[in-house]
């Protein structure tokens, strides 16, 4: 793993390791998301359509919902409902903290959300005339459970409450660690999303590089074959999943890769931060950050209805002493922050896996995690470019002087001069180009920024 900005601050390091953080898997039963699909998959499950309308799905769901609260005042379970938008991983986090809890279902959650619901129209005969998608995804209930798995951590796993019950899965690649790592006797302190301080960082690091590699498709296909159909037994029984050949297919949705650099001193840590910050999101413009995305080249067609991607560069002070490095760019997004005291986080989320451009199902994932770890790479390689070419007060006092190169004698550079302060802004604009630029880039960004014609 080649990296320019650990390797020089590798003196003030206790190590570095790279990690799968949110994982987010979606679950769904592909027959049931066509009209004709579905159809077929409802005469499977009753031997007819002679129920195959508004009123029996809407039985359906409700019978859904009986059941999980009847299961769970059975077990007393909590079952905590939730606002719209609210994230229920976060509920689940904080009862953790004040309660202990075993190997599986510990808390569920209920709360709205937008979801598929066909809606059905029969003729005046009884038949069945049209299924119909519709326009908008009415809002229904969502049930999310929450499992403590011996392997993952805390497992969140959430099914809409009407058929065809899509589902997902999130999982935290940290916690799966955490659980490794435990289990091989090392030594460790996890502060939310890292890991501090660390008896073997080497160790933790082969240990997180297992999430990279091939064999975490079998992993995370396990997590999720584990509980998802017992979760699904409350809508339907196991003698209806086989009647009915209901089965779950599974796909990537959103994904986190990070990296973090473990400082021996907090006040070291921080103070290589704010210099980086400082020098680099002066010199770093758009195209130079849709370079090291991989968005140079032309988006797919989107609906003219949608807005286009934003791209910008962005320092945010969400809490006291947090400085937050982002820059958003479309449809990925890359963030440098200091997390625990010791820390520094460098991270690529991207919202949608499908836009990565190597697909999306479950046996694209070490693919996936490859194209985040590029990225990231390259945003390490430009962050340690421009940090390494600042230089010192005293060869700024020199800089002006006249130079010899071979047996020629050459001026200076006077940052005096304006004219020569908006080329060395043009030229700092433009060193992030892995290929180099032209004289004619040159020229052309010294317009930009000063304003000036062709002509001038």
């Amino acid at each position: 793993m080649v990296d320019p900005l650990r390797d020089r601050d590798q003196d003030l390091l206790d190590g570095s390791y790279d990690c799968v953080d949110r994982i987010v898997v979606n679950a769904y039963f592909s027959l049931g998301h066509n009209p004709g699909g579905f159809r077929i998959w409802w005469r499977r499950l009753l031997g007819s359509e002679d129920h195959l309308d508004n009123t029996h799905l809407k039985r359906l769901a409700g019978r859904f919902s009986r059941r999980l609260y009847a299961f769970a005042k059975k077990r007393h379970l909590p079952v905590v409902r939730g606002a719209p938008g609210e994230r229920k991983h976060e509920i689940a986090e904080e009862y953790l903290t004040t309660h202990a809890v075993s190997p599986g279902l510990f808390l569920i959650t209920v709360s709205r959300a937008p979801a598929l619901v066909w809606k059905i129209h029969r003729s005046r005969a009884g038949t069945v005339k049209d299924i119909e998608r519709p326009k908008s995804m009415p809002y229904v209930n969502h049930y999310a459970f929450h499992i403590w798995d011996a392997e993952w951590g805390h497992v969140t796993l959430k099914i809409s409450g009407h058929p065809p019950f899509a589902a997902q899965i999130i999982l935290n690649g940290h916690e799966y660690v955490a659980c490794r790592a435990k289990g091989a006797g090392m030594e460790f302190t996890k502060e939310g999303n890292c890991f501090t301080p660390i008896s073997d960082a080497a160790g933790l690091a082969r240990v997180a590089d297992t999430l990279s590699a091939a064999p975490a498709i079998g992993r995370l296909t396990q997590v999720c074959e584990r509980w998802i159909y017992t979760c699904l037994s409350l809508a339907l029984d196991s003698e209806e999943q086989t009647a009915s050949g209901f089965c779950y297919q599974y796909s990537v949705y959103p994904l986190e890769y990070s990296r973090h650099l473990l400082f021996q001193g907090g006040g070291q840590m921080e103070k290589a931060f704010q210099a980086l910050v400082d020098r680099t999101r002066a010199p770093l413009d758009v195209p130079r950050i849709k370079t090291i995305l991989g968005r140079r080249r032309r988006l797919k067609t989107r609906p003219h209805k949608k807005r286009a991607a934003e791209w910008s560069i962005v320092v945010e002070n969400p809490v006291y002493n947090l400085t937050l490095f982002k820059v958003p760019g479309g449809y990925l997004t890359l963030k440098v922050y200091t997390q625990g005291e010791p820390v520094l986080r460098t991270e690529v989320v991207v919202p949608n896996a499908q836009e990565l451009g190597c697909g999306r199902s479950l046996s694209s994932f070490p693919l996936i995690v490859c194209r985040l770890r590029e990225i990231l790479e390259r945003f390490h390689q430009v962050l340690s470019s421009v940090d390494a070419c600042f230089i010192d007060d005293g060869t700024l006092e020199r800089l002006p002087l006249p130079a010899q190169l071979g047996a020629t004698r050459v001026g200076g550079i006077d940052f005096n001069q304006a004219r020569m302060r908006h080329v060395v802004q043009a030229m700092v604009a433009l060193s992030p180009s892995p290929r180099g630029f032209a004289a004619s880039q040159l020229a052309g960004k010294v317009r930009s920024l000063t304003g000036q014609a062709e002509s001038e």
